[in-house]
């Protein structure tokens, strides 16, 4: 019997996501019975409320949740319970959200729905949504929610954490998308309730020119909030100051803590006086501790074009946390069918964005003069250029020129936390054979690439 119920359950979900209301009326009903003999509020099968809403509903439901399916606390009945939120859940993050048209409330309610998602399924809070450098990832298929509904009272289905937070991500973009971001953003309440992500500011960058006033405001709060809250993330990542090497053309401080006690010692050992048993000190050592500060110049290209969004933003602010250390001098330069040198601005990831124009073509020809008019010193330059490649195959002699002089040449793709990128296939074989081959796209690869290319 406990099976055949679980089984129902699973059924209803199923008709459910699949907006099958012929095929699941009787279900329903059948349902609605199984709920009442469990002791669970009716509102749980209501697709337009919440999982919070529910819980709120019985607060003893929330401990209920929190729970491992096979817990040998549960008897038959509360692991009925646990499935029934369980799935509650995952329709309400992965099914249907809103209409045509999506409110700030609907929006705030899915984040709700995710964050409950992510206790019962055993992750830590925000982990499925923290940033990272988030990008646009891509949208979860029918299929992929049906597999994960297979295992689903397992606490994560088949779904890897990966293509869980991808899935993720790419709803959140449908979403925003479909928000009229305009009139919330006006609303002080309303825009209160957005919670800052990459989907919502790849869409206030894009519209900021249209907004005006509060709006305005409100938006500029909401990316900086991100920004801020991602270069935290980052700056975990990268690495710490680097030292250098010794210069031992400069002499070193006869200060106390510079003192190398050792090497004095074993240099004085010959002025032992055994009848006074003193050790007489004629000659003092320290340690060098000046360093050799030659710069690097690192010179990150970006293409803002409007599929790399989520590497504009990501990139920025790398470069303005790179810019930081004092062995670098960082420069900035984004393009699409125009080069825009944000040198100047490198230390402040958040006026960078506001300066730039996301979205239109790609033309990476645009940028080489820029890159070109900051190489000095060729050995002492490394150039990370980030883009799809789906560009003017004119590049390619131009990139053949900068790695035969010398620079550190680095192309990566569309830069997300998830890795996910596509890159043209012309570029990617021709860079291979240039002996620099396209990175993948995960922050994470960009930044090992960059401390092992940074002296």
């Amino acid at each position: 019997m406990t099976d055949a119920r679980r089984q129902l359950v699973y059924w209803r979900t199923l008709l459910t996501a699949l907006g099958d209301e012929d095929a699941g009326a009787g279900v329903e009903r059948v349902m609605t019975e199984l709920v009442d003999d469990v002791g669970l509020p009716r509102l749980v099968l209501d697709e337009r409320a919440s999982l919070d809403q529910v819980l709120r509903r019985d607060p003893e439901l929330e401990d209920l949740l929190g729970l491992p399916t096979d817990s040998e606390d549960l008897d038959a009945d509360a692991q009925l319970k646990r499935t029934v939120l369980y799935l509650k859940g995952v329709l309400n993050v992965f099914g249907r959200v809103g209409g045509e048209s999506v409110t700030a409330e609907e929006y705030a309610r899915w984040l709700d729905d995710v964050r409950a998602f992510e206790r019962a399924s055993g992750y830590k809070p925000g982990s499925l949504m923290r940033g990272q450098g988030s990008g646009g990832g891509r949208a979860t298929t029918s299929d992929e929610v049906d597999e994960a509904l297979h295992e689903i009272g397992k606490g994560g289905g088949l779904m890897s954490e990966p293509e869980i937070q991808a899935g993720l991500r790419g709803i959140e973009k449908r979403l925003i998308d479909r928000m009229h971001l305009r009139e919330v953003l006006a609303d002080a309440k309303l825009a209160a309730k957005l919670t800052p992500s990459m989907a919502l500011t790849a869409q206030l960058l894009r519209d900021k020119d249209h907004l005006d006033g509060a709006a305005l405001r409100n938006a500029k709060i909401l990316i900086k909030r991100f920004v801020d809250e991602l270069g935290d993330v980052l700056k975990k990542q990268v690495m710490q100051s680097q030292t250098g090497e010794v210069d031992r053309s400069v002499p070193p401080k006869r200060v106390f803590r510079n003192l190398d006690l050792k090497r004095t010692l074993w240099a004085n050992l010959t002025n032992w006086d055994p009848q006074s048993e003193r050790l007489y000190v004629d000659r003092l050592y320290y340690h060098h501790r000046a360093k050799k500060l030659n710069k690097t110049r690192l010179i990150v290209v970006v293409d803002q074009s409007g599929s790399m969004v989520p590497a504009m933003v990501n990139c920025t602010i790398l470069a303005s946390i790179f810019a930081g250390l004092p062995r670098i001098d960082a420069h900035l330069i984004a393009y699409d069918t125009r080069a825009l040198d944000l040198s100047p601005w490198v230390n402040d990831p958040f006026e960078v964005l506001l300066r730039t124009r996301l979205g239109g073509g790609t033309d990476g020809t645009c940028a080489m003069p820029y890159v070109l008019g900051h190489v000095s010193d060729p050995r002492n330059t490394v150039v990370a250029w980030i883009s799809d490649f789906y560009d003017n195959r004119d590049l390619m002699p131009m990139f053949t020129s900068l790695v035969r002089s010398g620079v550190t040449f680095i192309p990566v793709g569309s830069v997300s936390s998830s890795g996910y990128f596509s890159v043209d296939s012309w570029f990617r074989k021709e860079l291979k054979a240039l002996g620099t081959p396209v990175l993948s796209g995960s922050l994470k690869t960009l930044i090992r690439e960059l401390k092992a290319a940074l002296p």
